[in-house]
């Protein structure tokens, strides 16, 4: 049988409580397997594994479990290998890589945050922001709205402007909140978000962070910020020994 890879850790890890039951239904009982300095954290993987929320929780569950005996490089939801030989011998070729990273994220976090625009707030700014979209905006009104060419150029401007504000604002969160956390990394681009970025945050400085945020959002208050955290560093792990398993019909 194939098995799932919840995280990897040192082989120091203290074991896991008796009964600590990972994803499938039925839940499958999670163990550790060792090679050299290095463990993972894994169980049998069941068939046509989808990300339902219990399974989604069961993984993070694992993962917090593991990681209250010490660091733990996180894998995620969907990781499969195809046995545990193949898991051991990932961890004995890629060793001095895991150690490294098990040392770089001892007592840290990850906070993601996203951002997005409020529509009325950000077209307040771009007026007040753009001469040249005010006084257009400013002649159509005069001309009774103006023709359609006009209310063509005047869009087009508008979201153009958007666009620019959108780029800016993203590049100002980042400057804003990099200097509270160890590392960040840009998370892939997404409809409906202007930032998705992720944090590396030493546990003991959450608050400090957290309030980094604050003071963001009252400083923008066109932006809506979303923070999620503390959550287990997966944008900072490159990826292990497995791959996202597939869904099955």
């Amino acid at each position: 049988m194939s098995t799932y890879v919840y995280g990897i850790t040192s082989s120091s890890l203290p074991s896991l409580p008796d009964g600590t039951e990972g994803v499938g239904e039925p839940a499958m009982p999670v163990r550790v397997i060792k090679e050299g300095d290095l463990a993972a954290v894994v169980s049998d993987a069941p068939e046509g594994l989808r990300p339902k929320r219990r399974d989604l929780l069961a993984h993070q569950n694992v993962l917090a479990e593991a990681g209250a005996g010490g660091p733990v490089l996180p894998m995620r939801f969907g990781s499969v290998s195809t046995d545990d030989a193949a898991v051991t011998s990932v961890l004995a070729e890629r060793a001095e890589h895991f150690k490294e990273r098990l040392d770089a994220l001892a007592g840290k976090v990850e906070y993601n945050v996203k951002a997005t625009h409020d529509e009325e707030a950000v077209l307040h700014r771009v007026m007040s922001e753009n001469p040249e979209v005010r006084a257009l905006t400013e002649a159509n009104r005069g001309a009774g709205g103006g023709n359609y060419d006009d209310k063509l150029r005047l869009g087009e401007m508008v979201v153009a402007a958007v666009k620019n504000r959108e780029v800016e604002d993203a590049a100002e969160i980042q400057r804003a909140l990099e200097p509270a956390a160890a590392s960040v990394s840009v998370g892939p681009e997404s409809t409906g978000w202007l930032a998705n970025l992720s944090f590396l945050v030493d546990r003991d400085a959450a608050e400090p962070f957290i309030a980094a945020v604050e003071e963001v959002r009252k400083a923008h208050p066109h932006l809506d910020l979303r923070v999620h955290g503390p959550l287990p560093p997966y944008s900072f792990v490159e990826p292990g020994p497995s791959e996202p398993a597939q869904a099955t019909n």
